[in-house]
């Protein structure tokens, strides 16, 4: 179980974060400090991962908790997951970390935190000037993008900056998992493998309790 000098100590560090993240800047930045994540299209959600690493490598250690293949990105006194969410967005649906994995870690510890990254998006140009740009510093388009073109899918448009609202801890136990959705559920990969089903988070359902603190910003 968590203290709360704990949470204390964590949100005194976070309360330093940058308000404002610029796709192009953050993308940069992680690239230079050869974060491995930099050529995620989403890139939002591993800026956020790589900020709780660069501020809090002081007081907590990182995929240290594992189950199986699936790793927690933090831990201190319980395992951490670092998320984001769009609040301009028709859903508030988030996908949380492995099923099975989570299960485990709830039973050794009790329940784990999220910490979620809250803010507004803006949306790459009609150009996709953004996007032409990631994919010139990748050394050209990835692997996944060159089978939605094959399939004839759309492409989406990438976000381009986030603005950060509110930093949120939440508390997932038992009861959470309970009224929690599924994700990837009976779907499977390319080669007809299953894929792990993942939790799908309702922010919209969160009780007071699971709350454990929100810093405005």
């Amino acid at each position: 179980m968590i203290r709360k000098t704990t949470i204390e100590e964590i949100s005194e560090v976070l309360k330093k974060f940058p308000k404002k993240w610029d796709g192009k800047n953050a993308i940069t930045e992680m690239k230079e400090n050869n974060f491995n994540q930099w050529r995620q299209m989403e890139w939002i959600g591993w800026y956020f991962e790589f900020l709780c690493k660069k501020y809090l490598d002081k007081i907590m250690k990182f995929n240290t908790i594992k189950y199986g293949n699936t790793s927690f990105d933090g831990f201190l006194e319980v395992p951490f997951d670092f998320k984001s969410h769009a609040i301009n967005t028709e859903s508030h649906k988030v996908i949380i970390n492995d099923t099975e994995a989570t299960i485990k870690a709830i039973k050794e510890y009790d329940y784990v935190v999220v910490i979620m990254a809250i803010g507004e998006v803006k949306y790459n140009d009609k150009n996709r000037s953004f996007q032409k740009w990631h994919e010139k510093i990748k050394g050209g388009k990835s692997g996944y993008e060159l089978k939605r073109i094959e399939r004839g899918a759309l492409s989406r448009l990438r976000k381009i900056e986030f603005n950060l609202k509110e930093l949120m801890f939440i508390k997932i136990n038992k009861s959470t998992l309970d009224k929690s959705g599924s994700f990837q559920k009976d779907f499977r990969n390319a080669d007809g493998s299953p894929r792990r089903s993942k939790v799908l988070l309702d922010l919209e359902k969160l009780d007071e309790g699971e709350i454990i603190k929100t810093i405005k910003f």
